[in-house]
C-alpha cells in the first residue's frame, strides 16, 4: 500500500520573516503507520505536491484554521481522480463537520495504535466515515519517536542556517488560557512521556538544535527539574514555550542548553520585566508572544506596550491579533456578543482583523498591528534573528559541539546577516 501524506502551504503573516521549520504533526503521525505502508510526504510550505504520483490513500495533514481551506482544494483535486481521502491534525479537529464535505473519512485525535485499524478498513472497503477518538487519548507510552526519516532536510534552512528540529516531551495541558484552543484539542490533564523515552528519540536527531513544543513546560515542577538534568550531559541547544519562572528551575534550564523561550507579554507590569530580565541574566533569549486587540486595549495602550518591549530589551516579538478561533472561550463570547465579522478561515491567521475590537475599529487595529511591527523592528528583524543564531552558535562553540552539528559556512552566513 502506498499512502501519500500532505501538508498544506498556508498564508504567512505578512510582516514576519518568512522561515519553515520541518513539521510535527506529520512526523509524529507518520510513526503510527505500520511499517509494510510506503509513505511519500509533501510539505506543500517547501516542494509542490505532485498530483499525478500513484497513490491507496492521500492523507492531508492540518495543523492551522487558516490552513485547512488549502487542504479542502487539495482533497477536491484527489478525490476528483478517484482517490480516496483522510483528514486528521489539531486543524481537522477544529474544522471537521466542513472537512467532511471534502473527505472520504476524517481521523479525530491521537493516532498511536490506531491507525493501522483504519488501514485494515481501507483494504476491506469499510472505511468510516469519522473515526473519533478525541476525547479517548492513546497510552502516553505509546508515543514513540517521530518519523522524520520522512522529510527532505535540506529544504528546512534560513540562509544556510539549519532550523531547529521539533519533539515534545508531553501533551495536554492543565491551564486554561482563553485564547487557546489546547483544552479541546488535547485535554486539560498534564500527561509527561517517559523522560527516557525523550531521551532516546532526542539521540536519534541528527540536529544539535531542538524546539520543545509542548504547550507549556511549566506544568509539574518536578518533571521539570528531572527533565532539565537529563538534558546536560546532551548538550543540545533548545526553545521551548513558557518555563517557571523559579530560580532552580531557571538555573537548570540554562545548564540544560536553553536557547530562548516564547513568553506571553500581554502587559508592562513589573511581573513582566523581572520575568523577561531573570531569563536573559541567564543567557536565555525571549521571543514576546504578543496578542493585540483584548478588550482593556485601546491604541495608547498598545503604543505603550511597544514602548515598553523596545525599554525591555526583549530579543524577538511575534505580535498577532486577537483571533476567535473554533473551539475557544473568546470565540464563545464574541459569538454571544455579535462581535464576529466573518468565517472566511483563510483569514484567520492571527494577522488580519476578524472580529469587532471593543475601542477602536477594526481598521484602527489593523494599522496598529502594523505600527507594532513596524516599530519594534526599527532594527532589521533579520539582524534580530541573526544575533540569536550568533549567540546559539558561540554557545556551541564553547561547549564543543558547533563543529559536529553545524557547516562554517552557516556561521559565516550569519555573520553576513549583521553587517551594516
Amino acid at each position: 500500500m502506498k499512502l501519500k501524506l500532505i501538508y498544506p502551504k498556508w498564508p504567512k503573516l505578512s510582516r514576519q520573516t518568512e522561515f519553515h521549520l520541518p513539521p510535527h504533526g506529520p512526523v509524529c503521525f507518520a510513526a503510527t503507520v505500520p511499517d509494510d505502508v510506503e509513505i511519500s510526504f509533501y510539505d506543500e510550505n517547501v516542494q509542490d505536491i505532485n498530483f499525478d504520483e500513484k497513490a491507496d490513500l492521500v492523507a492531508i495533514s492540518a495543523m492551522l484554521t487558516c490552513q485547512i481551506p488549502r487542504g479542502w482544494e487539495i482533497a477536491d483535486k484527489f478525490r476528483a481522480r478517484g482517490v480516496p481521502v483522510i483528514f486528521g491534525g489539531i486543524g481537522t479537529q477544529l474544522h471537521y463537520e466542513e472537512t467532511l464535505q471534502h473527505a472520504d473519512s476524517v481521523f479525530l485525535g491521537e493516532a498511536e495504535g490506531r491507525f493501522g485499524d483504519v488501514l485494515d478498513d481501507l483494504r476491506n472497503h469499510r472505511l468510516k466515515k469519522v473515526y473519533d477518538y478525541m476525547r479517548n487519548f492513546p497510552d502516553i507510552q505509546l508515543v514513540g519517536p517521530a518519523r522524520r526519516s520522512i522529510l527532505d532536510r535540506d529544504r528546512y534552512n534560513y540562509r544556510g542556517v539549519q532550523m531547529v528540529d521539533l519533539i515534545h516531551a508531553s501533551r495536554g495541558c492543565r491551564f486554561n488560557c482563553f485564547p487557546c484552543c489546547t483544552p479541546f484539542l488535547g485535554g486539560r490533564k498534564f500527561r509527561p512521556r517517559d523522560i527516557d523515552a525523550v531521551l532516546e528519540e532526542i539521540a536519534g536527531i541528527d540536529n544539535n538544535r531542538l524546539f520543545f513544543v509542548d504547550n507549556s513546560m511549566a506544568q509539574d515542577d518536578a518533571w521539570e527539574k528531572e527533565l532539565f538534568k537529563a538534558l546536560i550531559p546532551l548538550k543540545k541547544k533548545w526553545i521551548s514555550h513558557p518555563i517557571k519562572d523559579d530560580d532552580e528551575i531557571l538555573d537548570l534550564a540554562a545548564e540544560a542548553g536553553c536557547w530562548y523561550v516564547y513568553q506571553a507579554i500581554f502587559d508592562t507590569s513589573d511581573h513582566i520585566r523581572s520575568k523577561v530580565k531573570r531569563l536573559q541574566e541567564r543567557g536565555i533569549g525571549v521571543e514576546g508572544t504578543i496578542i493585540l486587540g483584548m478588550d482593556d486595549h485601546d491604541e495608547d495602550s498598545i503604543k505603550r506596550l511597544v514602548d515598553f518591549l523596545l525599554e525591555i530589551k526583549l530579543d524577538l516579538a511575534e505580535f498577532t491579533i486577537l483571533t476567535p478561533f473554533p473551539h475557544t472561550p473568546i470565540r464563545k463570547s464574541l459569538i454571544e456578543e455579535k462581535r464576529i465579522l466573518h468565517d472566511d478561515w483563510l483569514r484567520y491567521t492571527g494577522g488580519d482583523v476578524v472580529f469587532q475590537p471593543a475601542q477602536m475599529s477594526p481598521d484602527t487595529l489593523q494599522k496598529l498591528y502594523h505600527y507594532a511591527w513596524d516599530t519594534f523592528y526599527g532594527e532589521s528583524q533579520n539582524v534580530k534573528m541573526a544575533k540569536l543564531f550568533l549567540q546559539v552558535i558561540e554557545k556551541e562553540k564553547a561547549d564543543g559541539t558547533y563543529r559536529r552539528t553545524s557547516l562554517r559556512r552557516r556561521a559565516r552566513k550569519s555573520t553576513e546577516l549583521v553587517k551594516p
